[in-house]
């Protein structure tokens, strides 16, 4: 499962860059309110809303901000209905792409996904058009600073891991969904602190992008990313380090 990796190393490059707090506590803060809806606002018996209270203190969100947010999801405070959906399409040189939402208005999602496709030289495909190329794993991404590789990958397998490669600068442990949990618990018990950790979608292969199609590719990402209703943007792309430092 080489280069698993890629595009989730350019998205964390991006967000750096970014900086966009405010669009990303909104976003939290709606992942929150689903995962205490419907799991339950207990925090250690629901999985699902304790990777998003890690993902709100990881992104320094108030505690009182993400506290507020699982009332409203167990109904203690009055809040919105968001409903989760997603959609598929292609972008530049037809990279698949998935894109999740959680929305209080599905037509307006909808509709707006399907512009900002259109905008960005890409197009909307219909359910099923791409996501059989992804797979839904757990991706526990560590900094390499004084981890041994061999050390690490042992310490991984252990926990269950089916996959670690090497990056520049970490290392992503990769899981299946129902153990990431014991993989996440293991390497903590061994000391490893991560910097993010998450279940995401892996494509099974990389388009290699280039030139005009990697920044074409990247306005596309950017633009779908800076709509309040789109949680994450999956895509087999790769763009080479050289070519993303040119772009910088």
């Amino acid at each position: 499962m080489s280069g698993h990796s890629k595009w989730a190393t350019t998205k964390r490059k991006k967000a750096v860059i970014d900086g966009k707090r405010g669009k990303i506590f909104t976003k939290i803060t709606r992942e929150i309110i689903v995962a205490a809806r419907t799991g339950g606002g207990d925090i250690n018996s629901n999985s699902k809303l304790r990777l998003a209270v890690d993902k709100a203190k990881a992104s320094n969100m108030p505690a009182e901000n993400w506290q507020r947010a699982i009332k409203k999801g167990t109904g203690d405070l009055e809040g919105v209905n968001y409903e989760s959906l997603s959609y598929e399409g292609y972008g530049p040189a037809g990279v698949a792409v998935v894109v999740e939402v959680l929305t209080d208005n599905k037509n307006r999602s909808a509709s707006e996904i399907r512009s900002l496709f259109t905008k960005n030289n890409g197009n909307m495909g219909e359910p099923g058009s791409v996501a059989w190329m992804f797979k839904r794993k757990g991706l526990i991404v560590v900094p390499k600073a004084g981890l041994a590789e061999d050390q690490m990958l042992e310490w991984a397998l252990d926990a269950g891991a089916e996959d670690m490669t090497a990056g520049e600068e970490t290392f992503d442990v990769v899981c299946a969904v129902e153990d990431f949990e014991n993989v996440k618990a293991g390497l903590e018990k061994k000391g490893v602190k991560a910097a993010s950790a998450e279940l995401t979608l892996i494509p099974a292969n990389y388009i290699k992008l280039e030139g005009e199609d990697a920044a074409r590719m990247l306005r596309l990402v950017d633009a779908l990313e800076d709509n309040d209703d789109v949680q994450n943007v999956f895509a087999n792309f790769d763009i080479p380090q050289d070519v993303m430092d040119a772009m910088e």
